[in-house]
């Protein structure tokens, strides 16, 4: 009896050892099937978003006209412009000008007290009227034979004399007063009426302001492409926006031994003398015959050491076509079967993708580069954004925003 009761009771242990077996497997083939679904409705749910795109900007590659150009930047300075002031001293009698005046050449300025100065002069006037009668009653009387030759000499030598003295007296009065030796722009007069002038005293300066001057340098090797007669254009900070014409008025006859640089002037219109000797300007020196570039900004470029690359836009189905018309008649490259491999089959053959080209560069003009192989004009191009694409990249292109593509860019602060 003992021994059927240890049967049962190992029975019973068994059957509950044997149920918690099966409620624990229950409980994993539950929560595998849970996480199952999970994955599943994550797999549809990526399918359902389709191939990955890459969001970028893009531009279609086209031809621009450049005129090659040298630049240098100048300091303007007036065609003719002086200080103006007097040669002798005294106290300023009358001013005949206004601060800002446009004035004519020879115009009276500015006179200085000179009373004394011209009561003396009509004294020497008086003398030199004097000596001229003697002079000529004597030669009257030479020819009667009444006086000597000596005499008649005598008398020639005072009334030279006297007619010196004249003139002389006559340059010191003229001094007194201050004329504009050119026509042209006053500026801010610096003296006033009753003030004692010191000789070499500023009274105010004078600028001809229109053609005004400005004077740079160009390299020594530039001498080839300028010549005197040569157009040029000018852009001052002051007005960013506005271009002064002119020629290349004279270049230096010597190479500067320090910088190998050659002095250029040029003269520039400037009829509403917006320039003012003084201030900077940036030159720019059309040489050469225009040129005709397909032109991209320089930011769809990729520079790299084995070649510069762009992304061109194509289709899924035109580069899937492309690759496999390409493997039947070359052998392909590791870089081919990279891009043969990262065109997704399930892809839309009209989903928009990337397609890495080799280009080869010319010159840049402010944002833009010339593109000389590698492109056709019309070739749509990514111009941001590439750094995350290679071939076969789906792309969603946004062209709300561009780089800068400006051949004359100016600084922001401008």
């Amino acid at each position: 009896m003992e021994a059927s009761m240890n049967s049962s009771k190992s029975s019973g242990r068994g059957k509950a050892w044997l149920l918690m077996i099966v409620g624990v497997v229950a409980l994993i083939l539950v929560i595998g099937g849970i996480w199952g679904y999970n994955l599943f409705t994550m797999i549809q749910g990526f399918k359902a978003m389709g191939v990955p795109k890459q969001t970028v900007s893009t531009m279609k590659a086209g031809y621009d006209e450049w005129h090659t150009e040298l630049a240098a930047v100048g300091n303007l300075r007036a065609e003719r412009g002086a200080d103006l002031s007097l040669e002798v001293a005294g106290v300023v009698d009358r001013i005949e000008f206004k601060s800002g005046d446009d004035v004519k050449a020879g115009q009276l300025l500015l006179s200085l007290r000179s009373a004394d100065d011209v009561a003396h002069l009509e004294s020497l006037k008086a003398a030199a009227s004097l000596a001229e009668t003697v002079y000529n009653r004597d030669r009257s009387q030479l020819q009667a034979g009444a006086i000597s030759q000596a005499t008649l000499d005598s008398d020639a030598a005072n009334l030279r004399s006297a007619k010196a003295q004249v003139a002389e007296q006559q340059a010191l009065v003229d001094k007194k007063a201050l004329r504009a030796p050119f026509a042209g722009h006053l500026g801010i007069r610096a003296v006033d009426l009753g003030q004692y002038l010191s000789p070499g005293t500023k009274v105010v300066t004078l600028q001809q302001l229109d053609p005004i001057l400005v004077d740079f340098n160009v390299p020594q090797q530039a001498l080839n492409q300028i010549a005197v007669g040569q157009k040029v254009s000018a852009v001052s900070d002051t007005y960013p926006d506005l271009k002064f014409d002119g020629v290349i008025a004279a270049i230096d006859p010597h190479v500067d031994t320090d910088t190998r640089n050659v002095a250029v002037r040029a003269s520039l219109q400037n009829p509403d003398r917006k320039l003012l000797p003084g201030m900077f300007a940036k030159i720019a020196i059309t040489v050469g015959e225009p040129q005709r570039y397909l032109t991209l900004p320089q930011n769809a470029i990729t520079f790299n050491p084995y070649g510069e690359t762009v992304f061109v836009v194509s289709t899924a189905g035109k580069l899937k076509a492309e690759q496999e018309a390409k493997a039947k008649n070359e052998v392909l490259t590791e870089h081919d079967k990279q891009a043969a491999g990262a065109a997704e089959p399930q892809m839309d053959p009209n989903q928009s993708v990337a397609k890495q080209v080799f280009v080869t560069v010319g010159p840049t003009r402010g944002d833009q580069i010339a593109i000389l192989k590698g492109l056709n004009e019309g070739d749509e191009v990514v111009t941001s954004g590439q750094l995350k694409l290679k071939t076969g990249s789906a792309l969603n292109i946004n062209n709300a925003v561009q780089p800068a593509n400006d051949p004359n860019p100016k600084p922001s602060e401008e």
